[in-house]
């Protein structure tokens, strides 16, 4: 296939509604795994805690360490009442944000949002809306707090994904709907891959001899959502902060120098290693700003060499990148990609956040 005859609507999938995980596995580590080898497209079915045996001594284990916030606030307008469910996306400065508001017809610019808590109290800061922008995406400004940031622990939810079907999220999602390894606070959705590891997992695989390192990159919600251009290279990717430290370079760089692998722990991993990459004629250097990359068929990787991911939503852009990696340079990635998800549908595997997991060798 051709990149100029590859659609949209080529990476699309039947998935039955009860394979779409709506909680964790009891354990982080006790989901399964799918292993797919690139050359010849064996498939294996393990657990989890098998990706111990599967890393080398050596491997350089990159994961994301963003940590969700809870960005899931309620308020009403304060002249009328009317609810609103405010999403908040970038913080520009303090008291300062992009937000998706919900209903946004409503929220005109020089609409004032009262904060309530999860228990519809009253008590939080105020919001006003000062512009929207062409993805009708809001600018608050708040008042009534010193940082709304620092209240968002007592004020919002964690923002679960819409196929999750609750009311609300429940308290335990604050911590399974977080990697054990989160540190850098400003991500809106989990870096899901990173979910299946337990603190002891991580243990056990730095025993082995891996090195395990980090990047930083926060989730937005653009990652996750369908691309609605006909063409694939029509879509443009929403943007995203990374930070990229020393440490992390040079782990990777010396990794790649001795021929040992890269393994990349979820996509957004991927695509800080191999943006920074882009930009320097291969070479990883200490960085951060944001990426817009987008990695789709047929994509050339400079750095990853193994990619550890979940399942993702049909005509994803998580997809189109996981199927880029399957066959590097090519367009065939697709069609092992789609067979291997008609083979977890028949195995039953769990879909999306809360679901297993697929490592690519």
């Amino acid at each position: 296939m051709k990149l100029a005859r590859m659609h949209t609507a080529d990476f699309d999938f039947e998935l039955p509604p009860d394979l779409v995980a709506q909680q964790p596995a009891g354990r982080r580590d006790g989901s399964r795994l799918m292993v797919l080898h690139r050359p010849g497209g064996r498939i294996e079915h393990r657990k989890f805690r098998d990706i111990v045996g599967l890393l080398r001594h050596g491997d350089a284990l990159v994961l994301n360490d963003s940590r969700v916030i809870p960005a899931r606030l309620r308020g009403v307008n304060a002249r009328t009442g009317g609810q609103f469910e405010v999403l908040l996306l970038e913080e520009v400065a303090p008291n300062d944000w992009w937000a998706l508001i919900r209903p946004g017809k409503r929220a005109r610019p020089g609409t004032t949002i009262q904060i309530r808590n999860p228990k519809s109290e009253v008590r939080g800061p105020r919001a006003i809306v000062l512009e929207r922008n062409s993805e009708g995406h809001c600018r608050l400004q708040f008042s009534g707090a010193d940082d709304v940031k620092s209240e968002l622990d007592e004020l919002g939810e964690m923002p679960l994904p819409p196929y999750i079907r609750r009311p609300r999220p429940v308290l335990e999602d604050r911590e399974r709907y977080q990697t054990v390894f989160a540190r850098a606070a400003g991500s809106v959705a989990a870096p899901t891959a990173g979910l299946h590891f337990t603190e002891t997992l991580l243990e056990e695989i730095r025993a082995r001899g891996v090195d395990v390192c980090f990047v930083t990159l926060h989730v937005g919600p653009g990652t996750f959502l369908p691309v609605k251009t006909r063409s694939v290279a029509a879509h443009v990717m929403h943007e995203e902060r990374f930070e990229l430290g020393e440490e992390t370079v040079r782990i990777v760089n010396g990794a790649k120098q001795s021929r040992r692998r890269v393994v990349a722990v979820g996509t957004t991993t991927v695509r800080v290693l191999e943006g920074v990459a882009a930009r320097n004629n291969g070479k990883l250097l200490e960085n951060a700003g944001k990426t817009g990359l987008f990695i789709h068929p047929p994509f050339r990787f400079q750095i990853v060499d193994a990619l550890l991911t979940n399942f993702h939503l049909p005509r994803s852009t998580l997809l189109m990148l996981v199927s880029a990696f399957a066959a590097p340079g090519e367009t065939r990635g697709r069609e092992m990609i789609l067979a291997a998800y008609a083979g977890a549908v028949r195995e039953s595997y769990r879909f999306f956040s809360y679901g297993d997991a697929m490592l690519i060798l």
